[in-house]
């Protein structure tokens, strides 16, 4: 019970930093724009069309909709208590069912150790709480992309098949559990399911505990589960042919065999992530490691190889790398690394040896960054009338130096009440760091890659909707309009201008130019005038960032010969 009480606890600090600052930054290139659009227009469709998820009226054919419906739901929810039936949604809304269903991986990490080493509740605890404040995790899981509760869902599934039993009732309501988790792996990126049951089941059958009765319960319950899944793709096919099959095959498969949209890599890049965002607790990976080999004849030391095995063998060989591929590696992680963190809070002798030094390298790093707090906290004059925003950052190492200085200090103690005081302090100063940092405005740094949207987009909006009261389509040079985010903002399409003069040019339309990026040419003596290719445009509206709005027309007119 009071291991229960403690994962309900970190499940809720979780919530916590899945919450603070959600709608404080803007939706983020590509996939954030994406799955808004497609979850939104889902909102406004009607049955059975809401089945069939599309992309500003297109064939939507890249993932399926299971988080696009659950977003729906919220954006409906939220029209409904006067948000507006038409109205694009703020960005909180659109984050909070990916925030939500992401934060529920801590307290399943959780229960799946404890289910692993039913007599250690603390290693479950430990496990929670290193899924609980590995960076990655609780900053992918807030963004609008399907892979956080691909992790959650994954963690069910995995917890299904544990749950089995050769009872008979719990062996059906495991593969339930399990088939249900599975279908919803189905309607996030169908293709996942493959490795993550095969793994699943494969441990399951080497812990030969279930008899044959048992294994057939069980696989009626998973077939039962995975029906929903299963149903609509087959639906799916049915409606769309073989364009159904790009889910599994260009949007799935064909990233282990090729490389997509230049996204190349090596096994190397899932491996940096990992020593990137794995800290504070990186230095328990290889002492659990070690630990699970040791234990590889038993469930608990077997499962954790496994799945760390088989993450591995699905993230590492792929020709297309992508920074959140490597979020496969991180249930594995914590279930390995969990039992070595209880070892250092256990009521037993303090750990000698390697374990037993590793509290005063938190120390250190703790008091490493308390200097860097300082540092910053200085009058250097490179710092003096620097940007607000940065100026907050420098707050965000004290909480994260305090606990790892007063965590490490009290978990080298002989008193097992010292060292769950030292990791108490150590949790509470880094999620305090975390908390700090998803309330400042650097969590989505990828926005900090591409300039930002919002200028261009609010232009775009202001001129008004292609065809509601004559208004023009809006065009941009260079495939800048594509950015699914921009789009999403301006609350419309935009598009390509043509690539060369030869090209076909429309008559007229309005066209959305930074100044300075050297697209056209300004008529002498008049600012207001600019030629673009064979279109003479005239400024119609200033935007910040130096963005300006333009309504052209042709052919245009050249000055030194009017009568052209």
């Amino acid at each position: 019970m009071r291991v229960s009480r403690a994962l309900l606890g970190l499940w809720a600090v979780a919530l916590l930093l899945a919450l603070a600052g959600l709608g404080n930054l803007p939706l983020r290139d590509w996939d954030e724009g994406i799955v808004a659009r497609v979850a939104f227009e889902i909102s406004q469709a009607s049955w059975p069309d809401t089945l069939l998820p599309t992309f500003w009226g297109s064939t939507y054919l890249n993932k399926p909709p299971g988080l696009h419906w659950l977003i729906a739901g919220v954006i409906q929810l939220w029209q409904g208590l006067g948000g507006g039936a038409s109205a694009r949604p703020p960005d909180w809304v659109i984050r909070l069912a990916p925030a939500l269903v992401s934060s529920l991986l801590v307290p399943l990490i959780g229960a799946i150790q404890l289910r692993l080493r039913p007599r250690q509740p603390l290693a479950a605890v430990g496990a929670a709480a290193i899924a609980l404040t590995l960076m990655p995790l609780a900053r992918h899981g807030r963004l609008a992309m399907l892979d956080g509760a691909q992790l959650s869902a994954m963690a069910l599934l995995w917890l299904g098949l544990l749950l089995a039993t050769p009872r008979p009732r719990r062996a059906l309501a495991g593969g339930l559990i399990a088939g249900a988790a599975g279908s919803a792996l189905l309607l996030l990126k169908a293709p996942v399911v493959l490795p993550v049951l095969a793994t699943g089941l494969v441990l399951r059958w080497l812990d030969r505990d279930l008899d044959r009765q048992a294994w057939m319960r069980l696989a009626l319950g998973l077939a039962l589960g995975l029906s929903v899944g299963l149903a609509w793709h087959g639906w799916h096919g049915l409606q769309r042919g073989e364009e159904a099959l790009l889910m599994w095959g260009g949007q799935g498969l064909l990233r282990f065999t090729s490389t997509v949209e230049e996204h190349h890599g090596s096994p190397l890049e899932p491996l940096l992530e990992v020593l990137e965002g794995g800290w504070p607790w990186l230095p328990l990976w290889p002492i659990g490691l070690g630990l699970a080999w040791g234990e590889r004849r038993h469930q608990a030391g077997r499962w954790s190889l496994g799945l760390t095995l088989a993450a591995s063998l699905t993230v590492l060989p792929m020709k297309t790398q992508l920074p959140w591929y490597s979020l496969l590696l991180w249930p594995p992680f914590c279930l390995i690394c969990g039992p070595v963190l209880a070892r250092l809070v256990d009521s037993g002798p303090r750990p000698r040896g390697l374990l037993g030094r590793l509290p005063w390298f938190w120390a250190l790093l703790g008091g490493v960054l308390l200097l860097a707090f300082l540092l910053a906290s200085l009058p250097i004059p490179w710092l003096v009338g620097q940007d607000p925003w940065l100026s907050s950052a420098r707050w965000l190492p004290l909480p994260a130096g305090l606990g790892l200085l007063l965590g490490g200090i009290n978990l080298v103690r002989q008193s097992p009440a010292r060292r769950r005081l030292g990791l108490g302090l150590l949790l509470l100063g880094w999620c305090t760091s975390l908390l700090l940092f998803f309330l400042s405005p650097f969590w989505n740094w990828e926005l900090n890659e591409t300039s930002s949207v919002l200028p261009p987009a609010e232009l775009a909006r202001q001129a008004g909707k292609p065809g509601a009261a004559g208004d023009l389509p809006i065009h941009m040079p260079e495939r800048q309009g594509q950015r699914p985010s921009l789009r999403w903002y301006a609350e419309q399409e935009i598009f390509n201008l043509p690539d060369s003069p030869g090209d076909h040019w429309p008559s007229r339309f309005r066209v959305l130019l930074r100044r300075g990026d050297g697209h056209g040419t300004v008529e002498p003596g008049n600012p207001g005038r600019l030629r673009l290719q064979d279109s003479t445009c005239d400024l119609e509206a200033l935007g910040d960032d130096n963005w300006q709005r333009w309504l052209c027309e042709g052919p245009a007119k050249d000055p030194a010969n009017p009568a052209r």
